[in-house]
């Protein structure tokens, strides 16, 4: 069995083949059962949530990602993510390979976000606003500028020294990057705003948004979490990378569909039906575009199959 640390994992994962892929993925015969999603008590800290995601393409590959988040590791010098994907043949059963967690969700969940801006973001787009100085920032960074000229980067962040370290590096990485500090100056002077924190309240106000601009909501995973206000989402056009998750799970899209602001109807596409085009994605150079992603099952199967075969594994199961 091919065992991938997180180097390997990065390495086998290049922007525009993993785009592809999970592009790829999202038109395949997947099969995506309900993820079994469970908060974890952390004992004088915020809880934490294990995550439990199984995937196939009958007859290829099968796999399941078990994730575990816990949102205080920063006290401890550790990831907020950490986890393992197992992937298998879907055919025996047999154990191809085992890929480092972390890795794969970060670089996967960046790399959908990109798919998605193909299809919402302007093709002109050349600035973009990271709100959130984690581990996903450089990797939404990156995967944006694989798929958009982008040319300038302002990172957000609640802490000003974590904003300019997330900025250090990505200019260490040939982005043209720096910290910002007000949040609404930057939101009004960016063609993508990509969110990527664990906020419990709006970060993004509608107001602050120019005609043209694409909203990228990667964070806020749970119902209660929200990084865009109402006025963002009576703004937009709402996308999703898939209905069943984001209308349980994202508090962007569940908060205002219980308000009654959001209707289901409203949501003009998901992931899938972007790619498959039978949706349009964006029409004009003046809508706003608004795409929730919560993650999908089906990403990881694609971001893990890709690491097995760029590695040396088997072409085919």
């Amino acid at each position: 069995m091919l065992v991938l640390n997180e180097t390997q994992t990065r390495n086998a994962l290049p922007w525009l083949p993993l785009i592809d892929a999970v592009g790829a993925m999202f038109k395949a015969p997947c099969v995506t059962p309900v993820r079994h999603h469970h908060e974890v008590e952390v004992p004088g800290e915020a809880a934490a949530t294990m995550l439990l995601m199984p995937a196939w393409v009958p007859g290829e590959y099968m796999g399941v990602k078990i994730l575990n988040l816990f949102p205080d590791n920063h006290l401890r010098v550790l990831p907020t993510i950490i986890g393992t994907y197992l992937l298998s043949s879907a055919r025996t059963g047999e154990m191809l390979a085992m890929v480092e967690g972390g890795e794969l969700t970060a670089r996967r969940t960046a790399a959908t976000s990109a798919l998605a801006a193909r299809y919402l973001a302007r093709e002109d787009a050349a600035t973009m606003l990271m709100v959130g100085a984690g581990r996903l920032a450089l990797n939404l960074m990156q995967a944006h500028a694989a798929v958009r000229p982008l040319k300038r980067f302002t990172v957000w962040a609640r802490s000003p020294d974590k904003a300019e370290a997330c900025a250090a590096e990505a200019r260490a990485l040939g982005l043209d990057a720096t910290a910002g500090a007000d949040l609404a100056a930057a939101a009004g002077d960016a063609d993508i705003i990509s969110c990527a924190t664990l906020s419990r309240d709006p970060l993004i106000r509608g107001e602050w948004l120019r005609p043209g601009t694409h909203l990228d909501l990667v964070g806020a995973f749970k119902p209660d979490m929200r990084e865009s206000d109402d006025d963002c989402i009576a703004r937009a056009l709402v996308f999703v990378d898939t209905r069943a998750g984001a209308m349980k799970e994202g508090g962007d899209i569940v908060q205002p569909l219980k308000s009654g602001l959001l209707i289901a109807d409203a949501i003009r596409a998901e992931l899938a039906e972007l790619v498959s085009g039978s949706r349009p994605g964006r029409q004009s150079a003046q809508e706003i575009t608004l795409f929730k992603s919560v993650g999908a099952a089906l990403e990881d199967l694609a971001g893990a199959i890709l690491a097995f075969r760029q590695a040396g594994g088997e072409a085919e199961v």
